[in-house]
């Protein structure tokens, strides 16, 4: 490796966007792309920790997906449109995504409580973060400096395919029976 890793820009407690600019870090659009950029650190984990192919496989999807979202939220609103990934297309994947999961497990009538597989909780763990997230790009889509809607749709489908694939995970840990908020 060539170079510094660290360029000592930010010292002064500002960041550069993609396009011309810079915000204090603390700001909500390097909150929103730093939410997302933790969602994907612990999908990473739910992803090591999987026990179905399938998991693994639809985890670093949206993995790769969350990666153009962080482009686009970190950029200016005069070059978003280039860093523009997330569609109606890669919110409509997600739909069928998880869809298709649901109809192959059993679907609790009532609130879970995580934890009954370590896989399954990890992706726990993540579709809270994406939920966060969800707010967040919420936030600066009504503040204006967010466009694309679809980011919103994304995260909130996202979620969605997480606690599936939670519920997917448990089962193929052998957890016939997850463990429900009122208890049984």
């Amino acid at each position: 490796m060539t170079g510094s890793l660290y360029t000592r820009s930010g010292d002064d407690g500002f960041t550069g966007l993609l396009g011309e600019g810079r915000v204090a870090k603390y700001m909500p659009q390097p909150e929103a792309y730093g939410t997302v950029d933790e969602a994907s650190a612990v999908m990473g984990i739910a992803r090591a920790s999987a026990l179905g192919e399938r998991s693994r496989v639809l985890i670093l999807t949206a993995q790769r997906d969350l990666y153009h979202m962080m482009a686009e939220l970190a950029s200016t609103q005069q070059v978003a449109e280039k860093f523009r990934k997330i569609d109606a297309a890669r919110v409509q994947w997600l739909e069928t995504e998880t869809d298709a999961l649901t109809a192959s497990i059993e679907f609790p009538r009532e609130f879970v409580v995580p934890g009954d597989a370590l896989s399954a909780a990890h992706l726990d763990l993540a579709r809270t973060i994406v939920r966060r997230a969800e707010r967040i790009v919420v936030h600066l889509v009504h503040d204006g400096l967010v466009e694309n809607l679809e980011l919103v749709r994304y995260l909130n489908r996202l979620s969605s395919l997480l606690f599936v694939l939670s519920l997917y995970e448990a089962a193929l840990a052998g957890v016939t029976s997850v463990t429900l908020a009122k208890g049984e």
